[in-house]
């Protein structure tokens, strides 16, 4: 069997591990010219951690991102009002990782290549269209850098290219804007002493609707004895509704549209992490949008299906978007193990495979989409949304500790 996987993000590279280790050909296709370490901070949940380490990265894990032990919520002083313990601490049997995202994205990059070869990434080739036929899915390609359209068959296509997808956009024609919460982000990184734990993550909110969140994300700053932080800034500006125009994505902030802003945690001037040092001692501020999209009725169809922020885009707040995606990875591989090699060809084959994963993860990454908005419009309520959330999101302990691997069949020796 051969995938083409649209993206090499964090869910198409953790797609292209699964699947090779099934048994299939599997080639990412990656518009950007040069895969670099781009944005910020994120979590990784136990639930996708432990698929990493399935896939061998433990170790690489371990050395690159910081194993959270507690979440802590404070009011707008600073004053704790209670700790959450997270990852091995709250009793699951795979830590929780906070970590640089383009860290995240490297080493799977390397992982793939290492496995699968230098050509099963092709950089600067983009997806721009596809045509599902009974013996096969061809898929038209634009080179970026000489215009050049050429063509790739293969027995199945994987959108996992992002808030932006071209491969969803082919599949649900006319969707419209993306919908907004009326929440600006504002997101950066900057070295700091390490505070609490050393491995805690502060959740901070005020009076005034701002919400602001730091934690460490670098091992290597630690063995410094240093906390390279991840901060963010919720900020409501308007009424939830429909993005209007496009968000520019990428282009840095002004650190003063933040610092303005900080009478609303007055109390932390004094405190023990200094929220105007982080704003203005790192590197670029992000600003964006959050948003997200209401669930498909489908993934795909024939066979075509879709991957991570392609099929669920969703709030960061519960800090899913990533986890998600490799879980989307790991079952779609589970599934198409199931696929011989002799049946690859087999529409009817193929469709029950995708039919399959998308009945498990669609459902699933629907209730982590509406309950990353209940979580946004909590009004405060933090304990019982995070209880509530880990039900919501099947995150609960011994749920997901007593769950059975999601390791292909095919390289657990299976038949």
């Amino acid at each position: 069997m051969k995938v083409l996987i649209a993206g090499a993000g964090i869910g198409g590279l953790t797609a292209a591990l699964s699947l090779a280790e099934a048994g299939i050909e599997v080639t990412v296709l990656e518009s950007v010219r040069e895969i670099r370490p781009l944005g910020v901070g994120i979590n990784l949940q136990p639930h996708a951690v432990r698929e990493l380490i399935e896939l061998g990265l433990g170790a690489t894990l371990a050395a690159t991102g910081i194993a959270t032990a507690e979440h802590v919520y404070t009011d707008e002083r600073g004053s704790i009002l209670f700790r959450e313990p997270r990852g091995a601490a709250a009793g699951y049997h795979w830590p929780q990782y906070s970590i640089h995202r383009g860290e995240l994205q490297l080493l799977l990059l390397e992982a793939v290549r290492e496995r699968l070869g230098q050509a099963a990434v092709r950089t600067g080739t983009k997806v721009v269209d596809f045509s599902v036929e009974s013996d096969a899915v061809r898929v038209q390609l634009v080179d970026r850098a000489s215009g050049a359209r050429s063509e790739l068959t293969a027995d199945l296509l994987v959108g996992a290219d992002g808030l932006h997808s071209a491969v969803r956009a082919r599949l649900h024609p006319g969707e419209g804007p993306l919908l907004w919460s009326g929440v600006r982000m504002y997101r950066g990184t900057a070295e700091a002493a390490p505070f609490l734990t050393g491995r805690s993550a502060v959740i901070a909110q005020s009076a005034g609707g701002l919400t602001f969140l730091a934690y460490p994300i670098s091992q290597r700053a630690a063995e410094r004895g240093r906390a390279l932080v991840n901060w963010v800034f919720q900020v409501p500006v308007a009424e939830p509704g429909p993005l209007a125009g496009e968000a520019d994505w990428n282009s840095p902030a002004d650190p003063a549209e933040l610092l303005d802003r900080l009478d609303q945690f007055d109390g932390w001037r004094d405190h023990w992490l200094d929220l105007a040092a982080l704003i203005g001692g790192g590197g670029p501020i992000l600003r964006f949008p959050m948003v997200d999209r209401d669930p498909l009725p489908s993934w795909g169809a024939d066979r075509v299906t879709l991957l991570g922020d392609a099929a669920h885009p969703m709030y960061p707040v519960g800090a899913n978007g990533a986890s998600q995606a490799i879980v989307d990875a790991r079952v779609l591989a589970y599934r198409l193990a199931g696929v011989g090699e002799s049946a690859a060809g087999q529409l009817a084959d193929v469709r029950g495979a995708l039919t399959a994963y998308e009945l498990e993860r669609a459902a699933a990454t629907a209730a982590v989409v509406e309950a990353n908005r209940v979580m946004l419009s909590a009004d405060g309520a933090l304990s019982t949304v995070t209880d509530d959330y880990r039900r919501a999101t099947g995150a609960e302990v011994e749920r997901l500790n007593g769950r059975a691997s999601l390791a292909p069949r095919a390289a657990r020796g299976a038949v």
